[in-house]
């Protein structure tokens, strides 16, 4: 993880690989593969998360999202959207991996249709199964601290708490939770669903995350590359603005120009 407080050297680091961007896109919802790959150009993201049971990446016979995003140059993250137990969730990432995809995983267990909200206790419980397996799984979890901590404990490299309902566009809807998880964290933290827009991506970086991750926010705009291109500069403004240290909040004013040596 980087340290921070520094132009240089500045980079985010993923069970063992360094990535520039900390931009994380998924690939859903675009009209088309070709849409996809231009959308995710523009964001600049090395990192792609594509949904096992709704994306073909596996069947070369069938038209592949791999043969629009270069496996060469981009991380693919599987993830395990759609599951709503352990067992389907711990099953879709054995599948993955007998497919060839590879170990690195994103976790989501659902435990409510209507909210989409994560069930702790089932992602908890594949978690630890993954992890005794030799996946290195990022989970998406709620916006819990100790929900967190446990899942560090596990030996997750990474947690990734919602902003937001997935797809809600909501921003970030308890920032002092993520601070604290943040914080408290030993791993980087990836904030994962919820995001709107670019000034919601800066405030997930100006609390000092790691990493943002969305895709409706990008996929459901009406120009979805421009957007691409705009979520790319929040996440690049919003962690400038992190290292650089922002002043603190004051009840009174603070004169913007010398109170000393005044003439007259």
């Amino acid at each position: 993880m980087a340290d921070g407080k520094t132009t240089t050297g500045d980079y985010f680091e993923l069970a063992g690989r360094r990535y520039k961007s900390r931009l994380i896109v998924g690939t859903g919802k675009y009209v088309d593969f070709e849409q996809t790959r231009i959308a995710v150009e523009a964001s600049g993201a090395e990192i792609v998360t594509v949904a096992l049971r709704r994306v073909n990446i596996t069947n070369a016979d069938e038209e592949n999202l791999l043969d629009y995003l270069d496996p060469e140059h981009y991380t693919i993250l599987p993830n395990t959207a759609g599951c709503y137990t352990a067992d389907e969730a711990v099953r879709t990432c054995r599948l993955a991996r007998e497919a060839g995809v590879g170990k690195l995983v994103k976790l989501e267990v659902i435990g409510d249709e209507r909210t989409l909200f994560p069930d702790v206790a089932a992602t908890l419980e594949a978690a630890k199964i993954l992890v005794d397996e030799g996946f290195d799984v990022l989970p998406y979890v709620t916006d819990d601290p100790v929900a967190c901590q446990r899942l560090e404990d596990i030996g997750c490299p990474a947690v990734m708490p919602l902003a937001a309902p997935i797809g809600s566009g909501l921003g970030i809807r308890n920032p002092w939770n993520i601070s604290i998880i943040r914080e408290h964290s030993g791993v980087p933290v990836i904030v994962d669903a919820g995001v709107g827009t670019a000034s919601d991506a800066a405030r997930v970086m100006e609390l000092g995350c790691d990493a943002v991750l969305m895709n409706t926010a990008i996929a459901g705009a009406d120009n979805p590359v421009l957007m691409a291109e705009a979520m790319k500069l929040g996440v690049e403004a919003g962690r400038k603005a992190w290292m650089a240290g922002r002043i603190a909040m004051k009840k009174y004013a603070t004169a913007s120009s010398p109170v000393t040596g005044l003439v007259g």
